[in-house]
């Protein structure tokens, strides 16, 4: 479903050239839950992002469903972003002036058509708000929300568009480790419900053994 061949990051610091993949290789079928740990630095981060399609590589190529994500047009790699990608990253980014209702209903309303039934889209968010607990949470604000209860609404946020692929970049790093196991717990639940693909980006390595199979992320290469 999801497959990354040769890709290679590097950036230009000063004068020197800094590469941080160095010829990673990956193929995520349909339905799996994956994770991917390494050090602090190890390019985790920017490998999720280029599979998300947030980052160009250097070189190599993303391939989602046997298609070169990076030879897209512009508008047609934002529709990949907002209707094949659920992102759900360690700051919760969540916009402060809008509820929690509408900051999980916000990339449906701008990436959605005229024809798509508000009305719904508004139950269905609704529903899944109150499955991870935030039925008495949906007027608030995000600085009224804990830490944990921010996550939940990025999570939801992340699958309101009912995306083929979830990525997790170091969801659990701003909470407690029982927050934290919350929100791994509900991810699990999401991804056995909706067949969904996960890749979880994490240094935890009890988190990442939750997964159905651990990559580790070293030197710029990726190993299982």
């Amino acid at each position: 479903m999801l497959e990354a061949r040769n890709i290679h990051k590097a950036y230009q610091d000063s004068n020197k050239k800094v590469s941080v993949l160095k010829g990673v290789d990956l193929k995520i079928e349909r339905g799996k839950f994956i994770s991917i740990v390494g050090p602090s630095g190890a390019g985790k981060s920017t490998l999720l992002h280029i599979l998300g399609g947030l980052d160009n590589p250097t070189s190599g190529h993303v391939l989602f469903e046997g298609k070169d994500v990076y030879s897209l047009t512009d508008l047609s790699l934002c529709r990949f972003r907002n209707q094949a990608i659920g992102f759900v990253f360690q700051f919760y980014h969540l916009l402060s002036e809008f509820t929690v209702l509408e900051n999980v209903l916000m990339p449906v309303w701008i990436g959605s058509d005229s024809s798509l039934n508000r009305q719904q889209l508004n139950e269905e968010a609704r529903i899944l708000l109150r499955h991870v607990g935030l039925r008495e949470r949906l007027e608030h604000f995000p600085g009224e929300l804990s830490g944990g209860e921010q996550q939940r609404v990025a999570l939801v946020r992340a699958l309101i568009g009912k995306p083929a692929v979830l990525l997790c970049d170091e969801p659990t790093g701003n909470l407690d480790s029982k927050t934290g196991n919350e929100i791994v717990a509900l991810i699990q639940k999401m991804h056995r419900e909706n067949q969904m693909t996960v890749v979880l980006v994490t240094h935890n390595m009890e988190l990442a053994g939750l997964a159905e199979k651990v990559y580790h992320l070293k030197d710029g290469m990726l190993a299982n």
